[in-house]
């Protein structure tokens, strides 16, 4: 029998899903040994593993890697059962134990362990005091003196409090904030003062580049400065995503290739110009816009870069950052960043060493309410005729009898153009390929601009020309691969080398995508769908999708499980006063969820005498063929009343050519300018907006959030229709129908709650400060008419109301502007 002296019961030292989680990897290595650093939780037992070497069964590598977060435990098995350490074992154990790491020999079942070194607990966080940070912000507080006009609010105050909660007790946070709460000071206050007191990175998560921005440049600048001299401390990090900065081997590759567009190669040096001069090389500082097709033959991409084998490693911007962020306490990110790094991490690079980002347990998403449909984005997988010729372009094009790209560069292919010509070839034939399925796509786009595979709309033409294109890519592939086998072995680390082989894996991940809707029967968790993007005619094309249906499993098992602190903070998360619908579909109502904490902060702001909420009730229904007729008047009345400044926002791109198709000529003779979404691109036509207070803008989709107009640029805001999502929308048909199935409400539980929100984001555009003053006018009466519009007027904040005929309510409008 094995000895097992001096051993206890293993479930005294580990938590039980530590413990079946190592019994898993002891299996999956044969029942050989296997080397674990383990982390404990607050009670003291092993939460968590690491696994980093597999042995034999008698050995194992004492493979001590610290990637992150140092361990608090090594632990090892011994597969006779007999847990007496070895000299081998007591002397690494005495070298760990050094550092206050503890050593554990446990028996393959991991029933039994035996103690070889205690581990030295971790210092306990220490919490942080509510009524401290709160005094920072009433009047006289360190940040209070330090802001132009501040006006104290207890909402925020309330807010601060929750957040505080959620670091002390390591819980996940759900915040609604009104607009005007003031929501980044109280998370940014817990946040820094957090990460200075405990030596801990946080990581906050925006949906926007510009909120990014703000943070970094504005907001965090000041909380720093009202924490002292101790704030000067707290490293900050800027990250954005990889393509947003300039690759140096990439652009000097591009600058070398031979000429085909002499205005590509000038502004090719134009960039390199900057880049001598840039510290970040940030495509944001770059002093002018690139023509389209520049800036992504240079910019940096993970599957593109070499590494440690790059030659310009030394001066890499990317590198540089990484460096920054690795001493950074604070990382300010997008959404797309973050769920890049939680998905690598869930697929096994684990939650201790550098991914995308820096090891972190806490963090906090601001503008929440983005996260179902960031993930969405982030986790589907899509291709397009456009991407397709991008990919094939960066191995090889012509033009007239001038020719460039990778192909040409590989060590020996100048000396093999029977291999060229089979390549150049076979590329030619998935260009016209591409071309053929584009056409196929557009056509079942038809007028709706979508289609969705289904057993009820199947798509036969789609059938020859995506199995075509995969076994072109699949071809090409195999030619090329048999290219860069025959490279000598010294040139294989050369730059040309590397970067065919990451097109390649492009090219096979537009065969994978191929698969996906060859075999969209097979996958039940996915909706496969077409869209025409880059408007109609012959400059539009269509993108291939395959979308997963629900991410919450994905965001449970990759956000909110593994982290300690999650704050989640927005202006739009509740419906009619519950967080339900975001618990539900973002994975806080799955079986082993951590329950929230949670909170409602009402917008300071005098809605109940400075807005005016108008509903016709004499509005046709949206399905009644007069209804596009009486849009078109009323949006013109209402605007001519108001004198302009004025945004009008539609939940489709028909509507709103109708409606200033129909108010232009009037608007503009009366001396109002009208904008319109799609003639300039968003930035643009915001700041024209912005600076011509008069002006009006029609829009749609988009501009129902992260539009800020305060003052008298926006005193009247008309929402055409309640933001319902069309029914052939192909990724929401889907997921009304999966819920269905489920035995689920797919209006109620879906198409309502989604609406709402939305909903809220488009009323919360005209109140952007205190002083603001103005009307949101409703053209839908279904808002009075239908039950379900109380769920719609009680998620709002308490106005004044008109809700009489149009007339009546274009006249209300009027006196409630002017008089």
């Amino acid at each position: 029998m094995p000895v097992k002296e001096k051993s206890v019961k293993a479930d005294k030292r580990f938590t039980g899903g530590c413990l079946e989680n190592l019994r898993e990897e002891i299996a999956a290595a044969g029942g050989n040994e296997v080397l674990a650093l383990g982390y404990l939780d607050e009670e003291g037992l092993v939460a968590r593993i690491r696994v980093t070497a597999r042995g034999t069964d008698r050995e194992v590598l004492a493979l001590i890697t610290d990637e992150g977060e140092s361990p608090d435990v090594f632990i090892h098995n011994h597969p006779s059962g007999f847990l007496t350490p070895s000299d081998n074992d007591l002397a690494i154990s005495g070298r760990a134990a050094e550092g206050g790491i503890g050593a554990f020999i446990v028996d393959n079942p991991v029933e039994e362990v035996y103690v070889v070194a205690e581990p030295v607990r971790r210092r306990k966080a220490r919490a942080l005091d509510p009524d401290k940070l709160c005094a920072s912000l009433r009047e006289g507080g360190e940040i209070a003196a330090r802001l132009v006009s501040f006006e104290p609010r207890e909402s925020q105050l309330g807010m601060m409090r929750l957040v505080v909660r959620g670091f002390n007790e390591s819980a996940v946070v759900l915040c609604e904030a009104g607009t005007g709460v003031g929501k980044s000071f109280a998370y940014l206050l817990p946040a820094l003062s957090f990460a200075l007191d405990n030596d801990e990175r946080i990581v906050i998560s925006t949906a926007t580049i510009t909120l990014q921005q703000q943070l970094f440049d504005k907001d965090i600048p000041l909380v720093r400065a009202a924490l002292g001299p101790a704030g000067k401390k707290i490293k900050t990090a800027l990250i954005k995503g990889r393509g947003n900065y300039l690759c140096l081997r990439r652009l000097d590759d591009a600058l070398k290739e031979p000429i085909l567009d002499e205005g590509e190669i000038a502004e090719l040096h134009r960039i390199a110009s900057w880049a001598e001069a840039s510290a970040t090389g940030s495509r944001s500082e770059l002093p002018f816009l690139p023509q389209e097709g520049i800036w992504p033959r240079v910019s940096s991409e993970a599957d593109l870069c070499m590494g440690m084998r790059c030659p310009w490693r030394e001066r890499c911007f990317v590198l540089s950052l990484r460096r920054e962020a690795a001493d950074a306490r604070i990382l300010v990110v997008n959404h797309h960043l973050l769920f890049a790094d939680l998905a690598a991490r869930r697929e096994g690079a684990g939650y201790d060493s550098t991914v995308v980002l820096p090891p972190y347990t806490r963090i906090i998403l601001d503008e929440a309410h983005s996260v179902e449909g960031a993930a969405t984005a982030f986790f589907s997988n899509e291709f397009s005729r456009l991407s397709v010729l991008r990919q094939l372009g960066r191995l090889y094009r012509r033009k007239q009898a001038r020719r460039a790209g990778l192909l040409l560069k590989i060590p020996g292919m100048g000396r093999n153009e029977e291999k060229l010509d089979q390549l150049v070839e076979s590329i030619d034939g998935i260009r016209g390929i591409a071309d053929e399925l584009d056409q196929a796509a557009l056509a079942l786009c038809g007028e709706e601009g979508a289609f969705r595979l289904s057993p009820a709309r199947e798509a036969r033409s789609l059938a020859f020309p995506l199995a075509a294109l995969r076994k072109g890519i699949g071809h090409l592939a195999n030619l090329i691969r048999d290219l860069l086998e025959r490279v000598p072995a010294d040139d294989r680390e050369d730059p040309a080398v590397w970067e065919t082989g990451a097109v390649l894996r492009r090219l096979e991940r537009t065969g994978a995508v191929c698969s996906a809707f060859e075999e969209y029967r097979e996958r039940p968790g996915e909706v496969m769908w077409l869209e025409r993007r880059g408007g109609k005619g012959r400059d539009s094309w269509a993108a291939f999708t395959a979308t997963p249906i629900e991410v919450a499993t994905r965001l449970k098992e990759s956000l909110f499980g593994p982290g300690k602190t999650v704050i989640c903070c927005s202006a739009t998360l509740t419906v009619a006063g519950s967080f339900d619908y975001w618990e539900l579909r973002c994975g806080l109502r799955l079986p082993d969820s951590r329950p929230p904490l949670r909170g409602v902060f009402p917008s300071p702001f005098p809605y109940s005498s400075s807005v005016l909420l108008g509903v016709p009730c004499d509005a046709p229904p949206p399905e009644d063929p007069g209804y596009q007729g009486f849009v078109n008047r009323t949006v013109t009345d209402l605007i001519l009343s108001s004198g302009g400044s004025a945004l009008v926002l539609f939940t489709s791109y028909q509507s709103l050519r109708d409606a200033y198709g129909a108010a232009a000529p009037a608007l503009s003779k009366a001396g109002i300018r009208c904008l319109k979404q799609g003639d300039d691109d968003r930035s643009r036509l915001l700041a024209d907006f912005l600076k011509d207070t008069g002006s009006v803008l029609f829009a749609t989709d988009s501009f129902w959030e992260g539009v800020d107009a305060p003052g008298d640029t926006l005193r009247l805001v008309i929402l055409a229709r309640l933001p319902f999502r069309t029914p052939n929308d192909p990724v929401f048909e889907a997921r009304r129908e999966y819920l269905e199935q489920g035995g689920g409400n797919a209006f109620m539980d879906l198409s309502l709650p989604e609406a709402v929100m939305k909903f809220k984001q488009g009323f919360g555009r005209l109140m952007r400060r205190s002083s603001d003053h103005g009307v949101v006018a409703v053209l839908d009466s279904r808002l009075l008419k239908k039950r379900y519009g109380q769920f719609f007027l009680r998620s709002l904040p308490e106005t004044r109301t008109s809700f009489g005929e149009s007339a009546d309510l274009i006249a209300a409008a009027e006196r409630f502007l002017f008089s």
